[in-house]
């Protein structure tokens, strides 16, 4: 029996790529059951507690589908690789992608 997961958004105000995480993330809300969490992390100490590797980053039941465990911790943009190269978002593709996994 798969459960709803629970997704956070962890971003920094300062980077404006978290919207169009958060709208890609409400698009799939439709499609998809998940319970949506945004928390803004706010300083380099807030970074740190919970381990924030750039903004925007996704968890998908406290994991990070897209991340790299050397990636630095703090408050920077966040890149990822998607299918035309990189960009400072995961696609609506790729957040699907990590949704269906985690249901399962």
């Amino acid at each position: 029996m798969s459960t709803s997961p629970k997704v956070q958004l962890l971003y920094f105000k300062d980077c404006p790529n978290w919207r169009a995480t958060a709208d890609a993330l409400a698009s799939l809300m439709s499609e998809t059951a998940f319970e949506l969490e945004l928390l803004e992390v706010k300083t380099d100490e807030e970074a740190e507690a919970v381990a924030f590797r750039g903004s925007p980053t996704v968890l998908i039941d406290g994991i990070d589908p897209f991340g790299s465990p050397d990636a630095p911790i703090g408050l920077s943009c966040r890149l990822y690789h998607g299918p035309r190269g990189l960009g400072g978002a995961p696609t609506t593709e790729q957040l699907r992608d990590a949704l269906v996994i985690a249901a399962k």
